[in-house]
């Protein structure tokens, strides 16, 4: 009976939602009253896990929808979008109810399984395709999808703990920069908020004490200001609107936490909305804005003749009102339409059949998308497709005056194939507001940048801009171009890497047949006809030998070893393990042998000093790891195969060189890689290796490989490098 009755307060959130829904006559509200009523009756069992009644979801997900205006289908489509999934209707009978659109909408919102971070990268990826597959078919589906997400993020607090973070960083990482780049603020700095205030609840708590404090403050002085705009603007400008906002939270945290700014340097926490009429009147309005108060230099942004990929379109400016910045937001009511609502203000059935092509280009991403993301490393797929989806991005000039828009680090390359794969095919060079630049170059947004390019035919792309390139549709294109115009290149490339990493991993044959056999086996298992094919794919890209190297080395040690691989080298056993040994191999004595192959774990490169331990490898003698190494089980008498791990220690009377490497984090002053690289040579340090790169704003990371005679002397390095100016943090990489 209680039960009854608290479905029952239910029912009445619905008919007001419902009432809402009869007075727009472009619904059906009959229709709608029908997906309600079959839903409520799916559903009737289920409970959320606050306990109240599961239909209270689909009907939120649809009064969102509502409220942004989506058509009826889309409103029958979200009412119903879990009961061909959680109940016994098919969709075979949504059809018959509603119509092919409405079930073609319930298909594809049921076919978009989560994305789940803690799945194996190969289940992620394929996730991540049936989205960009579905936004393909219809972009209403992940529109439905994202105020299904909205909504769970609003009820998060009733999900344990690991889930809410799961949740969160899917909804940061994916959802998020999708309602982004469909151009719809409202679900994206919404999204945002909720998902910080679960992913680091301590900052979010911190920036709305910040805002908190200064709430009667900043009420004060927006009332004041937009009092004074409106005085002015209004005799001049008709049927203007004035509005205020303060800056989400997400949108602050951003900027202190990953950009590294103070509370008070943010110049848009404040902002003033103005709605006018016509474009005319926004830079009418934008004059009398800059007569009134000084504007900041550089914070002037003309999105109006040059909008955002989403379509968003806007002036923004910044001036000082009493000392304080004020970010100012200029545009017409179409335009705030499309900031607020993106993609969603713009259907092509509500534009008819001829659609538009402002649509058409604001979709374009998505095919890219999926022309892009053909590839078969998962980790690679999911790396990029999170990097094309970021939500910084720049916007950088052709010659002619033409807008490409890159994700930030895009390279002059990257730009190039923006432009089109023949360019970048093509590119030699390349010019930066008219000088000559590396094709390294990251660019940045007000550039313009001129690809120079060669009509020598047979020209291309070099590989080494796989290594330089950001965005996936810069490789992609280059990986094709290798693939279709350089496949003998190919084959030499790839059987050299192949034969080099069966090497490396002491994958031998002396059969020349077995090996044949080996090879044609490993080619089919990567789905390839003959060697020559996989030999190709690695060359050109598209297969890293490093993802099947495993699966070879399974495939070898279990079907075609041979037995006398193992009698060349004496292998330790239990047996001679109770034995004393007092003689070294490698610099290090293992307890009951005498003479062994003596192998370094690259896991972990343990250092003299440091406590070791031996694991037999059999056929290729000893591996020693560091005893606190990630792969040495914590207590060796109950791990599997206890008999195969041996002490160890280092002979203290033997000089051993071996090679470490450090990752130094330092504040990006100029200078700081140079004293780095002096105070290494000044302490005749033998190096390697050395890479620098920038990680954030203000910050740089320097990886060193360099070679060290033991724990101690390690240590002493570590030491001299946090003496040098800037650096606040040296991490050893080795394990």
């Amino acid at each position: 009976m209680a039960d009854e009755i608290k479905l029952e307060e239910y029912n009445d959130r619905f008919e007001e939602f419902f009432n809402q829904v009869k007075e727009n006559p472009s619904y059906d509200s009959v229709k709608i009253r029908h997906a309600y009523e079959l839903a409520k009756a799916a559903h009737k069992n289920q409970k959320r896990r606050s306990g109240e009644p599961y239909i209270m979801h689909p009907v939120a997900v649809a009064k969102i929808l509502f409220e942004m205006g989506m058509d009826n289908e889309c409103i029958i489509a979200a009412l119903l979008h879990d009961v061909v999934e959680d109940t016994k209707y098919d969709i075979d009978f949504i059809r018959e109810q509603f119509g092919d659109d409405v079930a073609l909408l319930v298909d594809g919102v049921t076919k978009l399984t989560q994305v789940p971070l803690t799945t194996s990268e190969e289940i992620q990826a394929e996730n991540i395709r049936k989205m960009f597959i579905a936004m393909n078919q219809d972009v209403r589906v992940i529109i439905i999808k994202l105020a299904d997400r909205l909504h769970n993020m609003r009820t998060l607090q009733y999900m344990p703990v690991y889930k809410q973070r799961q949740k969160s960083l899917e909804t940061l990482e994916i959802y998020a920069p999708i309602a982004h780049r469909l151009g719809i603020r409202a679900f994206k700095e919404e999204l945002e908020d909720l998902a910080i205030r679960y992913l680091d609840p301590v900052a979010y708590h911190e920036i709305e004490s910040s805002l908190a404090l200064k709430k009667d403050e900043g009420k004060a002085f927006l009332d004041d200001i937009t009092s004074q705009i409106e005085s002015r603007l209004t005799p001049i400008i008709k049927n203007c609107k004035i509005t205020s906002r303060v800056k989400s939270v997400h949108g602050i945290f951003r900027k202190i936490y990953i950009k590294g700014k103070n509370f008070e340097e943010i110049y848009d926490i404040y902002a003033v909305r103005i709605i006018v009429d016509s474009m005319i009147d926004c830079y009418n309005a934008l004059g009398i804005i800059h007569d009134m108060f000084i504007p900041l230099p550089g914070r002037f942004k003309d999105y109006i003749s040059t909008p955002k990929p989403n379509m968003y379109q806007s002036l923004h400016t910044t001036v000082l009102y009493n000392g304080v910045p004020c970010e100012i937001q200029i545009r017409t009511w179409d335009m705030h339409r499309t900031a607020e609502y993106g993609i969603a203000a713009h259907w092509k059935y509500k534009l008819g059949k001829g659609g538009s092509d402002k649509l058409d280009a604001s979709l374009q991403w998505i095919n890219r998308m999926l022309e892009n993301e053909n590839q078969d490393d998962s980790a690679e797929l999911i790396s990029n497709i999170k990097g094309d989806l970021s939500i910084d991005e720049i916007y950088v000039f052709t010659p002619k005056g033409d807008v490409k828009v890159l994700p930030k680090g895009s390279t002059v390359i990257d730009f190039a194939y923006a432009i089109h794969s023949a360019v970048g095919n093509r590119m030699i060079g390349a010019k930066v507001d008219g000088r000559i630049v590396p094709l390294d170059t990251v660019v940045s947004t007000g550039q313009i940048v001129e690809v120079l390019t060669s009509n020598q035919q047979g020209k291309g792309p070099s590989r080494d801009w796989l290594n330089i390139v950001k965005t996936s549709e810069a490789r992609s294109k280059i990986r094709s171009w290798f693939k279709k115009e350089r496949r003998e290149e190919n084959i030499i490339q790839g059987k050299a890497e192949f034969e080099h990493e069966l090497k490396r991993n002491f994958i031998r044959f002396e059969d020349n047949v077995k090996y044949e056999q080996f090879l044609q086996r490993a080619a089919e298992r990567q789905r390839f006809l003959n060697v020559e094919d996989l030999y190709a794919a690695i060359g050109y890209g598209g297969l890293k030998i490093s993802r099947i190297m495993p699966g070879l080395k399974d495939e070898y040690n279990r079907n075609w070893k041979e037995n006398r691989e193992e009698a060349q080298i004496e292998v330790p056993t239990a047996e001679s393990a109770n034995k004393e040994s007092t003689k070294s191999s490698g610099g290090v004595i293992v307890e009951g042998i005498d003479n062994c192959l003596i192998n370094m774990a690259r896991c972990c490169n343990p250092l003299p000093g440091e406590p070791i331990v031996g694991f037999i490898t059999r056929g290729h003698g000893l591996t020693i790891h560091r005893r606190d190494c990630k792969n040495v089980p914590q207590d060796l008498e109950v791990c599997p195969e206890p008999e195969r791990w041996i002490m160890a220690r280092w002979d203290d009377k033997i000089k051993i060189e071996a090679r470490s490497t450090v990752s130094i984090y330092a504040i990006n002053r100029e200078g700081v890689v140079a004293d780095i690289t002096a105070a290494m040579s000044g302490a005749h340090i033998k190096m390697s290796a050395m890479n620098a790169r920038e990680i954030n704003d203000g910050n740089c990371i320097t990886t060193i490989t360099f070679a060290v005679n033991g724990k101690e002397h390690l240590e002493a390095i570590i030491k001299m490098l946090y003496k040098i100016n800037g650096v606040y943090l040296v991490e050893r990489q080795d394990g």
